[in-house]
């Protein structure tokens, strides 16, 4: 049996507390939290008891000096992630990378050069990779039944009146910031080509700070295919999370629970006919001789491969104690911080302040 990885938790707030430990729990087999730091050290009364065998820190310097940590997961606010990252990484330990990975190019480029100074450490936390729906949505496309997939949507709705730090500019807050290093991932993953162009758009409609809380953008790739992300905490009555629209079919998912689909029968053959240029007959005048046979299906979200959204830490133990490729590579990550850059230079008004490091 594997010796269990060793976690220190960096940011014992939403993300380290609220994330990052429940999701070590399910492997306990796996990892053990030995250490916690913090700023704040009211924080350190629930960790305690949660762990009470950890230490805990306010100065991170004595964190990363703490040689029983052999794996930190650096969960403190955005606008600190690159900074931690190489100060961990240059102690020796593997990191697990929160997103944004960066909020800057000047701040990716001194990442990017530490993940090559320091390689196969760097672990960058793209957990939406591993949800179930995008997994069997994947798998669908690649079963080839929607034909060739022209168009997709990928959509966040919700409607919330957000005062956090996340609805702030200077602390790098904003929906771009938040969900969109996840559904970007997304739609550079199911592009399934080089992005030749982008529009965006973002707008602040809810959110009481003043980072933007709706944003659109649309990707379109060299093969042609669209693909329109839309993340909104301005909308009430959601869209479908995810539409793919292929050349004999469709596949609609409404919740991430159910995939809905339609599509022509394998056996059924591509017209071959030619367009009339007469006249449209009295009777069935918008008809066609080539009527679809359709295949109509409601599914469950069950991929294959089983993933679900907390396997992410089983993976970086694969990676660590078995050598197994995990299935992010540092680089996916960091076109999602370019593409993510390309963005705030087409809406200027929320760019967010620069990463402090």
């Amino acid at each position: 049996m594997e010796k269990k990885i060793r976690v220190g938790i960096w940011g014992l707030g939403r993300a380290g507390m609220g994330m990052h430990c429940p999701e070590l729990d399910m492997f306990a087999d796996k990892f053990e939290i030995v250490a916690g730091c913090d700023i704040d050290r009211a924080r350190f009364d629930g960790f305690k008891k949660r762990y009470p065998k950890a230490k805990v820190y306010t100065d991170g310097d004595a964190f990363l000096k703490d040689k029983n940590v052999e794996l930190a997961a650096v969960a403190v606010p955005s606008l600190y992630h690159v900074d931690c990252d190489i100060r961990a990484l240059k102690a020796g330990k593997y990191v697990f990378a929160e997103k944004p990975v960066a909020l800057e190019l000047p701040a990716l480029r001194k990442l990017e050069n530490a993940c090559r100074k320091y390689p196969g450490k760097l672990f960058c936390r793209q957990n939406r990779r591993f949800e179930p729906c995008f997994n069997h949505v994947r798998e669908i496309m690649d079963s080839g039944i929607l034909g060739d997939i022209f168009e997709i949507k990928l959509c966040r709705h919700s409607y919330q009146f957000r005062d956090d730090w996340q609805t702030l500019k200077e602390f790098g807050g904003g929906q771009l910031n938040n969900w969109g290093p996840h559904l970007i991932d997304h739609a550079l993953r199911l592009m399934d080509a080089p992005i030749a162009d982008l529009w965006s758009d973002l707008k602040r409609i809810a959110a009481r700070g003043d980072a933007e809380d709706h944003l659109k953008l649309v990707f379109r790739g060299k093969n042609g295919r669209i693909i329109d992300v839309e993340i909104s905490g301005g909308i009430i009555l959601r869209s479908p999370f995810y539409a793919v629209y292929g050349t004999r079919g469709t596949l609609i998912s409404e919740d991430e629970q159910d995939i809905k689909l339609q599509y022509l029968r394998p056996e059924f053959k591509w017209p071959t006919s030619k367009p009339s240029r007469n006249w449209a007959p009295i009777e069935n005048p918008w008809g066609s001789k080539n009527a679809p046979v359709w295949i109509r299906k409601t599914i469950m979200v069950e991929p294959a491969n089983g993933r679900h959204l907390n396997m992410i830490y089983a993976a970086v133990f694969d990676t660590i104690r078995k050598g197994k490729p995990f299935p992010v590579k540092p680089e996916e990550a960091f076109e999602v911080v370019r593409w993510a850059d390309r963005i705030k230079k087409q809406n200027p008004q929320f760019r967010s302040a620069p990463d402090l490091f």
